[in-house]
């Protein structure tokens, strides 16, 4: 194709990912036309949701069942593999070393909370969809504490074999960098073959400074500092980890066609499982609305939903789509989510009674409950959100403008820059938008029983 510039200053994954996939603009004013590619495979992935929801629960727990366990056996081939790579150790090593000043970080619990609340459905209304469909019966109990130790250990899982390759990946660019160091040195000042090795490169270079300063000096801005903790370090999440970092890893293994159509198998699956278990929170209360199911049968209901669902995520498939990605993933259920669990908790504890919960449930698995779960409904729970809330308010008071990161063509990087007042505004209608369901449908339920009351009272 020719020199490419903006190629030649950065990777050639991340000038594939940012330039060919997404073509992305400068910045998040310029929006661009839609990438059809892109809108393709929105309304594909639409489709093939609708055709899973077509059926009802059956055919959705079916396709989940398919979802849900294919990725495990694709992270079990990356775990052999991934743990037989040249330098996974590095990234193992990496992963179970403490860092204390990480967990003093609030940032660092505001994040592991939003990874619980997003990988256990918590407050998106997806596990009360599908629990309306269990039998009265049902050992809620038992499948509380297996689902929380399977999402837990799958954590864990899944992270053994991202630091495996994350490992992997450090240590080949490291032993690339040292490499690319020595054959500068030898090449200028004629060393002798062998001479210089990455066990005594260091000494080399200060008896080099020593003998030979001048040169030295010369050659210094072309000497590159190169640290492996500095590459585990470079932490990378949401789409660079998945689409960046995993590729770079992917292309310089063997056989990298077949790991790459693996793993991307998996985001589909993991993908297409999100994507079913968040429309059935919408479905469900839609299609069981007295109102609409006597009026639309429930093919209508899904697939008009699947429409709207798939028109706004075009606004994902344009030019600046990512950066409102991250508006939408970033804002839009984050500080929203920690004020829904927070009702839904104060709800059923203060409001409806923990009395009257442990009774129902009493009667649904055949035996009390022991004092741990109502101490943490109660008391723990609350008190740990309202923390979180609090660290999540104070974090972006001191933070001050907010800020995104925008793809810059001309230095093949990804730099800073300030969201503008659109932007902002689309912010906070995201954050009250999805927390505003709470006063209004307390409003709405006092002005029923209100209007009840008169009634009564009249008649």
């Amino acid at each position: 194709t020719g020199y490419e510039e903006e190629c030649a200053k950065t990777t050639p994954t991340q000038y594939f990912w940012y330039r060919q996939t997404l073509n992305i603009s400068p910045a998040l004013e310029a929006s661009g036309s839609v990438q059809w590619e892109q809108a393709l495979c929105l309304t594909l992935a639409w489709l093939v949701v609708y055709l899973c929801i077509l059926r009802g629960t059956q055919s959705t727990g079916k396709v989940v069942y398919v979802t849900a366990s294919l990725p495990y056996c694709v992270l079990i081939i990356y775990l052999i593999r991934g743990l037989t790579l040249h330098g996974a150790v590095n990234g193992l090593t990496y992963m179970f070393t403490p860092k204390l000043e990480q967990l003093l970080n609030p940032k660092t619990w505001i994040s592991a909370a939003t990874q619980i609340f997003f990988s256990l459905g918590l407050g998106f209304g997806s596990l009360i969809a599908f629990a309306s469909y269990n039998e009265p019966n049902n050992n809620c109990e038992r499948h509380a504490v297996i689902v929380s130790l399977i999402n837990s250990a799958t954590s864990i899982f899944a992270s053994i074999v991202t630091f495996s390759i994350y490992g992997f990946k450090a240590t080949f660019n490291y032993e690339n960098c040292v490499n690319g160091v020595i054959l500068l040195l030898m090449n200028t000042f004629d060393l002798e073959e062998g001479s210089l090795t990455a066990e005594n490169l260091t000494e080399m270079k200060d008896y080099l400074m020593a003998t030979r300063p001048q040169e030295y000096t010369q050659l210094s801005p072309q000497l590159k500092n190169c640290s492996l903790e500095a590459e585990l370090d470079t932490a990378v999440q949401g789409t660079g980890l998945a689409f960046i970092v995993y590729s770079e890893a992917i292309k310089n293994m063997e056989v990298p066609q077949l790991y790459s159509v693996l793993y991307f198998f998996m985001l589909l699956m993991l993908g297409i499982g999100s994507m079913l278990g968040n429309t059935a929170a919408i479905l469900t209360p839609l299609t069981d609305s007295r109102f609409l199911a006597a009026r639309f049968p429930k093919e209508v209901i899904s697939g008009a939903v699947c429409f709207v669902n798939c028109v706004i995520g075009l606004i994902f498939t344009i030019e600046a789509g990512s950066y409102w990605f991250d508006i939408f993933n970033d804002y839009a259920a984050t500080l929203s989510l920690l004020l829904i669990v927070l009702v839904e908790t104060i709800a059923v504890c203060y409001i409806y009674g923990i009395r009257r919960f442990e009774k129902d449930l009493h009667t649904m698995i055949g035996h009390k409950l022991n004092w741990y779960w109502k101490i943490m409904w109660a008391v723990v729970s609350p008190l740990l959100i309202v923390s979180l809330f609090i660290f999540y308010l104070t974090d972006y008071i001191l933070t001050g403008t907010l800020q995104y990161q925008a793809w810059d063509a001309t230095q093949g990087q990804l730099v800073t820059k300030d969201y503008p007042s659109q932007a902002l505004a689309v912010i906070g209608l995201l954050v009250v938008a999805s927390t505003m369901c709470i006063p209004l449908g307390a409003l709405l339920t006092f002005m029923q029983k209100r209007l009840k009351r008169e009634n009564v009272s009249t008649v």
